[in-house]
């Protein structure tokens, strides 16, 4: 194992803490009573609860630890346009049928999606570091590629996000790098920075007049006449809704959705700053993904002068010493100019998955829910939350979206601890990605 690859001063927490450290200063006592409890202070609860307030309702929102402390500041701020809706664990378009019977309006929500992420930002004045300059989605194999390639008249027709494909040739106007057969550039998407856009939805919720309330967990959830009763360890509060926006953090609180959602660990070391502008590694500072089972995507920071770089360098949680090595490889595999930069961050943070790959958001036995962002929190949960807003608002009972009120499946083996199986599908994939590059070679 490489012992030279850490910094001075090395740190297992997200570089994105270095501009805004999770914290507790908007936090407040919860209220006897409420309109509406939000349980989970992420992307989803806060823009949930800002929609709310933005049509006169009065919204609680219960968060059980610090703000920020979840993945919402640990996700490596990536942006698109819904061209990752339905795609599984390992890369792939896990739900082709019902994909492709609904596409136009899954990727219709997946467009609107990133509208809403623009749409606050501009609204609320965050500032974010918002870059607006692209992704390019690398192929691993040549098979990939012409995957990838049949998709894009129906991106382009449906979402609007102006792909094209990028051969092999080209790659180098993406990149600074020679490890791709090509792959598919998406103008509409790009990259922020997550723990200062979390800060300005905390603060604008905070001053639009929602009660946000840390380490407060939500102990139980009890039916009573006209709405909820949530027991919390600083009393109960009373509310006429309940949403839940616990994403990859969902747990015993509702068990009947716990059996839903998938949590995956993801993992993200940043650099020391490069020995040349990001931008010669990547022209104009897009973000980058690529289409191996076991997946990596980077950016620049928003600075230019850093490069982030995650991926699944295991299924579950893993120490740095065994995360930070691996992504390290990663890396240099891609930009093997790097060889000898050193990291100075490492962490994690979990990402959630339905079963069928979908977001999801609706009711289950009345409870509200919006969950499952299978990779692509940043806009999707922050859309999931406005829409459950929307929705409450209005007084709906049909669906507001195509995500919204769509079964949400389960599976009778499993419980919601996917610990058992996460690692045996991890060795799948790394060896399944062994096996398709070699014969592409």
């Amino acid at each position: 194992m490489r012992k030279d690859i850490y910094a001075p001063g090395f740190k297992v927490q997200p570089w994105w803490w270095e501009a805004w450290t999770p914290n507790n200063s908007l936090s407040q006592d919860p209220p006897a009573r409420t309109d509406v409890v939000i349980v989970g202070a992420g992307y989803g609860g806060l823009s949930t609860a800002l929609e709310l307030r933005r049509n006169g309702i009065e919204a609680t929102v219960l968060e059980r630890g610090v703000f920020g402390i979840g993945a919402s500041t640990r996700n490596g701020g990536m942006i698109s346009g819904g061209t990752n809706l339905g795609k599984g664990l390992g890369g792939k378009n896990q739900a082709e049928d019902d994909f492709t019977s609904n596409k136009a309006a899954f990727l219709g929500a997946g467009a609107d999606s990133l509208s809403t992420v623009e749409d606050i930002i501009t609204r609320e004045g965050i500032d974010c570091g918002l870059i607006r300059h692209g992704r390019f989605v690398g192929a691993w194999t040549p098979k990939h590629y012409d995957e990838q390639a049949s998709k894009i008249a129906m991106f382009n027709q449906y979402a609007d996000v102006g792909a094209e494909m990028i051969p092999r040739e080209r790659v180098r106007e993406m990149m600074a790098s020679d490890y791709y057969y090509g792959g598919m550039y998406v103008r509409r998407g790009g990259h922020l920075h997550p723990a200062r856009y979390y800060k300005g939805l905390l603060e604008a919720a905070h001053k639009a007049g929602a009660r946000l309330c840390a380490d407060v967990e939500a102990e139980r959830i009890e039916k009573v006449p006209n709405g909820w009763r949530v027991l919390t360890a600083k009393g109960p509060v009373q509310a006429r809704e309940v949403v839940i926006a616990t994403n990859g953090y969902t747990g015993d609180l509702t068990p009947r959705l716990k059996r839903r959602v998938v949590p995956i660990a993801s993992h993200i070391i940043a650099t020391e700053p490069l020995p040349m502008p990001a931008s010669e590694l990547i022209p104009q500072l897009r973000s980058i993904a690529d289409t191996k089972r076991v997946l990596t995507y980077y950016r620049p920071s928003p600075d230019g002068k850093h490069l982030i770089f995650g991926g699944r360098a295991r299924f579950t949680a893993a120490p740095p010493e065994v995360s930070a090595p691996v992504l390290y490889q990663y890396m240099i595999d891609r930009f093997p100019q790097l060889d000898g930069i050193r990291i100075t961050h490492v962490w994690t943070g979990n990402v959630a998955f339905a079963l069928d790959y979908m977001p999801h958001m609706g009711t289950d036995e009345g409870l509200h829910y919006l969950l499952a962002c299978n990779g692509s929190g940043v806009a999707m949960m922050t859309y999931l939350g406005t829409q459950t807003a929307k929705k409450i608002a209005g007084g709906a009972n049909a669906p507001v979206n195509a995500l919204d009120g769509r079964e949400f499946p389960e599976h009778a083996l499993y419980n919601g601890d996917p610990s058992w199986f996460l690692p045996m599908i991890g060795a799948w994939y790394r060896t399944r990605d062994w096996i398709d590059r070699r014969l592409a070679a």
